[in-house]
């Protein structure tokens, strides 16, 4: 792995909550960066290859578009987890999915349009062979954490 550069750095400073909303927001990140927008892109597909960044995209407000999460707990036989865990992945409202330590072993975040899919997605999630429980966390208050990392 490559030792990040201080353009690296300060390329990534900028992305963490300014990557412009336009159709080409890496010619506009090039401009503040003093540079061309293939040289951005080659310098990012290099920073992902080598495992400095797994993904670069928006957060958007869930509730003002409409939209409800939930945290789902499952408890699913051990041998059945990436199988499980392989069906939530396919569900469009399904933000991300991971493996935990304890009774309850998949855990997943559920956005969607309204409780009918919600309760729906669940259900099916239930049934799957392997699923022995589950938990459906709902948020009563909302709290965003922005951690941005300053590199120097």
């Amino acid at each position: 792995m490559t030792e990040l550069t201080a353009f690296d750095k300060e390329m990534l400073n900028l992305l963490q909550g300014h990557l412009p909303v336009c159709s080409r927001p890496f010619a506009r990140l090039a401009e503040e960066l003093g540079t061309e927008e293939d040289v951005v892109l080659s310098r990012l597909q290099v920073l992902k290859e080598e495992g400095y960044l797994r993904r670069i995209g928006t957060f958007f407000d869930s509730n003002k578009l409409g939209y409800h999460g939930t945290l789902v707990a499952l408890r699913v036989e051990p041998d059945k987890l990436s199988e499980v865990a392989g069906v939530i992945n396919g569900y469009p409202g399904a933000t991300h999915n991971y493996e935990r330590e304890g009774r309850y072993n998949l855990w997943f975040t559920l956005l969607t349009p309204d409780e009918k899919q919600e309760k729906n997605i669940i259900s099916e999630v239930t049934s799957l062979p392997g699923v022995e429980d589950v938990l459906n966390l709902k948020a009563h208050k909302k709290y965003k954490i922005n951690v941005q990392f300053k590199l120097q």
